[in-house]
């Protein structure tokens, strides 16, 4: 570890450690932070206003942030000529817990986007977005309140690793003729010779530790559910394995802990009709099986009697309804679920693809990436973001919506186990957007709503602050 990185000098302060798959946080953590371009150095300097202010009002000075300032996008292209240096990869390393505002992507060829190489080069594979309503925010749907999932979607894989060749390229023709001259010889499918091409690899490895990732979270935070979302249907050996290696996982590691929907359907009939037999079961599972062919029906007959013989001893008599249910939805599904019925929904567990999609559309519907924080998180090191982009013609005006920056540093606290500054921000906050002090994205859909600048909203976010240490004074 050293004591400088780009040059900066490391606070005279704590490093948080990891071992055996825990986080050992000091009183004083040195947490690396990345201003952000564009609009980032708006929201960063009204966040950690918020962020300190929490922790002091929360501890009274017992504890506090050693933020430490590290670079990448255009201030370290400017200061170092590289957009992402060495030092400021290794500080995260070493610090394990960092926060940043939004960057950049760089035009003309090297890295694709800022976020995704950091996510790689640390292995960052679980992307972390926690999606609810706040009273007041303005919404599209009837009910916004219904809206309370956090989505942890797969970061490492699928269309998202980058394995593709460019339609025309001796690459892609090459793949192309060995598709269809070998893989798909002599059958109806082949890919047209003007396609670019793009590999979709999705593991074994990355779906259990994120499937893992999602359950602990739900088991630790009294989560009623997991959704494993996919497109299993169509992409039978990506994202149905997907769906397959995530139940899988499940049963392996948390046993006791959770039940599947259909498990929960099984042992369900069961309590109600105790004399019922494996085939009256069967029938209740799968509605019309007299219809279905022979090897299906013995298939499910076996399913029956193994969840039956497996786990009705601890899951029977009701027991299964204080489980985790773990369950799966089609993701085309998922996406009117979560307008309709966004309250049937708590931890959704997503490939890559598809949870891009599904974290923006649950956003919109609470506010939109304004306000949508998120983070990136692996075995040992946590990256907590803005979600949203740099909109750099709004830079050093003072106008940007910081929620996204401060509502990630509510996910932050809570992961370093600082619960009361992460609770009082986020009260602070909601009361002040429900007494419409809001910046100008919310104030014109908020009739009767007063339009502040950025560092004006944490102004109030701390006042609110203060008044609910006062009242929990007396």
């Amino acid at each position: 570890m050293g004591h400088n990185y780009n040059h900066m000098p490391v606070p005279s302060a704590d490093r948080i450690s990891y071992s055996n798959g825990r986080y050992q946080i000091p009183d004083q953590p040195i947490i690396p932070f990345i201003e952000g371009d564009g609009t980032g150095r708006d929201i960063w300097k009204a966040s950690v206003r918020v962020f300190d202010a929490a922790v002091e009002k929360a501890y009274s000075g017992k504890r506090r942030v050693a933020w430490y300032e590290i670079f990448a996008g255009e201030k370290s292209k400017a200061k170092f000529d590289t957009w992402l240096p060495d030092d400021t990869v290794e500080a995260i390393r070493d610090f394990r817990v960092a926060i940043k505002g939004p960057l950049t992507t760089p035009v003309g060829g090297g890295i694709r986007s800022l976020n995704v190489a950091l996510r790689q080069i640390l292995d960052l594979y679980a992307c972390v977005r926690p999606v609810k309503y706040y009273r007041g925010v303005p919404s599209p749907v009837k009910y916004p309140e219904r809206m309370d999932v956090v989505i942890f979607r797969e970061n490492t894989e699928d269309v998202y690793a980058g394995v593709e060749w460019e339609q025309g390229s001796a690459e892609a023709k090459r793949l192309i003729d060995f598709l269809n001259q070998v893989m798909l010889k002599g059958g109806k499918k082949q890919i047209r010779p003007d396609s670019g091409v793009g590999i979709k690899p999705i593991s074994v490895t990355a779906t259990k530790r994120l499937v893992r990732m999602a359950i602990r979270f739900a088991l630790e935070n009294r989560r009623t559910s997991v959704t494993l979302v996919h497109k299993g249907n169509i992409q039978k050996f990506t994202e149905g394995a997907f769906r397959k290696w995530g139940y899988e996982l499940a049963k392996e590691e948390f046993r006791d802990q959770i039940v599947t929907e259909r498990e929960s359907w099984i042992i369900d009939n069961q309590d109600r009709y105790p004399k019922l037999s494996i085939e009256e079961n069967a029938n209740l599972v799968e509605p019309g099986m007299e219809f279905a062919a022979e090897e299906f029906r013995q298939s499910v007959y076996r399913e029956v009697k193994t969840v039956l013989d497996s786990i009705y001893a601890t899951h029977g008599n009701g027991r299964w309804k204080s489980k985790l249910m773990v369950n799966d939805r089609i993701a085309d599904s998922i996406f009117q679920q979560v307008i309709t019925r966004a309250d049937e929904y708590s931890v959704l567990a997503t490939p890559n693809l598809n949870g891009d999609y599904i974290s923006d559309a649950c956003a919109a519907q609470v506010g939109g990436l304004g306000i949508a924080p998120g983070a990136n998180i692996g075995d040992g090191y946590a990256i907590f973001e803005a979600t949203h982009g740099t909109a750099p013609k709004y830079a050093d005006r003072d106008v940007i919506n910081p929620g996204s920056l401060i509502l990630s540093g509510v996910m932050m606290f809570r992961f370093l186990g600082w619960m009361e500054a992460a609770d009082l921000i986020e009260q602070g906050m909601e009361r002040t957007i429900d007494q419409k002090r809001v910046t100008y994205d919310f104030e014109r859909l908020m009739p009767g709503a007063t339009k502040v600048r950025t560092s004006e909203f944490a102004d109030f976010i701390i006042q609110n602050m203060q008044a609910l240490v006062l009242s929990a004074a007396r």
